[in-house]
């Protein structure tokens, strides 16, 4: 019989964890997908460098992807561009093909 102390699966998750490590460096850009409510979610794009124009590549992915999406502002982890949708392929396909960043520097999470 588990007791109590064997059960982890009731600790809370962050899915930004791995992230507050490179939030200074800003070298490596996440791909993430959060599960919404049923079939729904969104995927975030964070960690890229500040002096891209993130509006513009945040356009860019809405026309490219047919999707809606904006920019959130986060004091700790900076600017997140958030996508409806499961969009992690496009947005690494894209970062990658635009030459944003090298294949390297994406790092792609999820189920």
């Amino acid at each position: 019989m588990a007791t109590s102390t064997d059960i982890q699966n009731l600790e809370t998750f962050d899915p930004f964890a791995d992230a507050r490590e490179d939030a200074g460096g800003g070298a490596k850009v996440h791909v993430r997908v959060q599960q919404r409510n049923g079939r729904k979610c969104i995927t975030t794009v964070q960690g890229l460098a500040e002096d891209l124009d993130q509006k513009r590549i945040l356009k860019a992915f809405k026309k490219n992807f047919s999707c809606n999406g904006a920019l959130v502002r986060d004091d700790e982890m900076g600017e997140i561009i958030q996508l409806s949708g499961d969009q992690r392929a496009e947005v690494r396909d894209f970062l990658v093909d635009q030459e944003i960043c090298h294949d390297q520097q994406v790092i792609v999470h999820g189920f």
